[in-house]
């Protein structure tokens, strides 16, 4: 299983930062049982470490709710309410991995997601996208670039977002499954020397 991870294009072990500006941590509900809503977050950070092997790398991320974006000002002041996200008192959400497996030609990342004081095991499909130099550094190594994918989904009542509504006819205005779609560029802070 290793010696599949080390043969990643260009790998390098060490200590990553999210870079918010080219990343996204998004999310798509249901909404009246006929159509999809997207949104996103725009404030979010988070720490990557990258093994020698692989198996052995960590994430912790951390993301501010009040930062919601859904392309509806009425809609998110009202994922913030206490209806949903209630972010007078539960401000952030957090994942911490705890391990990472193989799964076919990507990955299974096993974490942990807190949302409104609960802590749930959420897994999310993990895609190596590669790494790379930063083309636009002094030192394009000391500055190099690792790109990942990360989808998943999560069932909103296990966290306390149980806020819903029947429509007439039967059904509910949202969708208890939650999918999150999350796209990442991470800037290397330190390497891992061998």
């Amino acid at each position: 299983m290793t010696t599949k991870a080390v043969e990643i294009p260009g790998y390098v072990a060490g200590t990553w930062s999210i870079d918010p500006v080219h990343s996204e941590v998004g999310f798509v509900v249901r909404h009246l049982m006929i159509s999809k809503v997207r949104g996103r977050f725009t404030g979010f950070e988070g720490r990557i470490v990258t093994g020698d092997d692989p198996l052995e790398s960590s994430v912790t991320a951390t993301v501010d709710l009040t930062s919601v974006d859904t392309g509806n000002k009425q809609r998110d002041d009202h994922v913030r309410s206490a209806d949903f996200f209630d972010v007078d008192e539960h401000p952030a959400m957090t994942y911490r991995s705890v391990g990472i497996r193989p799964d076919g030609d990507d990955f299974l990342l096993d974490g942990k997601l807190t949302l409104k004081g609960v802590t749930r095991p959420v897994p999310l499909k993990l895609e190596i996208n590669g790494f790379g130099p930063d083309p636009f550094a002094a030192d394009p190594f000391a500055g190099a670039r690792a790109g990942f994918t990360a989808t998943g989904e999560i069932n909103r009542m296990d966290f306390g977002v149980s806020y819903n509504g029947p429509i007439p006819g039967g059904g509910v205005s949202l969708s208890e499954k939650v999918q999150i779609v999350i796209e990442i560029q991470a800037v290397l802070q330190t390497a891992v020397t061998p």
